[in-house]
């Protein structure tokens, strides 16, 4: 049996941390930001975890 393919779009969007977490990026920062206020684009600036709901499908996606 061949080897699993990573997907290449999720192999782009998350990292994995020291302790095994999934670190993402959050959303809605790359265009139409005239009408975000300062605070909100500053805050989606920062990195978070996922959520532990859709940790299984991550994981399946990087094939962990």
């Amino acid at each position: 049996m061949p080897k699993m393919k990573t997907k290449s779009s999720a192999k782009k969007r998350f990292k994995l941390t020291g302790t095994g977490k999934i670190k993402r990026k959050h959303a809605f920062k790359s265009h139409i930001l005239t009408k975000k206020s300062t605070k909100r684009k500053r805050n989606l600036t920062h990195s978070t975890l996922v959520d532990k709901s859709d940790v299984k499908s991550v994981k399946d996606q990087l094939v962990l």
